[in-house]
């Protein structure tokens, strides 16, 4: 992307604003992200923290054709598995955190009890999931990366994260197809 080469042209350069903008755009992003992967607010906030003096730390070894959002996830994904190795937890089993997002349009009452049924349930089988499909969920639906960013992120080949993809939304919809009388059919396509 080329506001990513100029954005890191001018952080290697040392350009403060570039920093500042590349941590309005990305802090909320990273920190949902770490919160989700952590279901833990005050981990979360650690963990953030520690990507961005990370970030700050490296900026001058990109290289110019870095791409920033699979670098950046990429920094903050690292983190967190140091951070449950150095604890030796398990990726897999830890505290849950309800962080799922709230739709922004004001819904009707019956939506809105509905919506946060939904987001229960969803939350409840998100947090059910091993670390590995959790993560590429996180990364392809609610980030909005392509899978080949995700593979980038998660250090892993194209190919391998399309079938941890697959996988993912798998187990999603059988957890949620147990939870209630919702079927999903992908990560976000809900049917009666």
């Amino acid at each position: 992307m080329a506001e990513d080469h100029d954005l890191v042209a001018r952080l290697k350069a040392g350009d403060a604003e570039a920093f500042d903008e590349l941590y309005a755009a990305y802090n909320p992003r990273l920190f949902n992200f770490l919160a989700r992967l952590s279901r833990s607010r005050d981990v979360a906030d650690d963990l953030l923290e520690e990507t961005w003096l990370r970030v700050v730390r490296h900026t001058h070894r990109l290289r110019s054709d870095t791409q920033l959002a699979p670098w950046l996830f990429t920094v903050a994904r690292n983190i967190f598995v140091s951070y449950c190795r150095s604890r030796f937890l398990d990726y897999d089993a830890q505290a849950g955190m309800h962080l799922w997002p709230v739709p922004q349009p004001s819904p009707t009452p019956f939506e809105a009890a509905a919506a946060g049924q939904l987001q229960q349930r969803v939350e409840v089988a998100m947090a059910t999931l091993p670390g590995p499909y959790r993560e590429v969920l996180l990364l392809v639906a609610a980030e909005g990366m392509t899978p080949a960013e995700a593979a980038i992120v998660c250090g892993v080949t194209p190919e391998a994260m399309r079938q941890r993809l697959s996988r993912a939304r798998t187990l999603l919809a059988e957890r949620l197809e147990g939870t209630g009388s919702l079927r999903v059919t992908r990560f976000g396509e809900v049917w009666p």
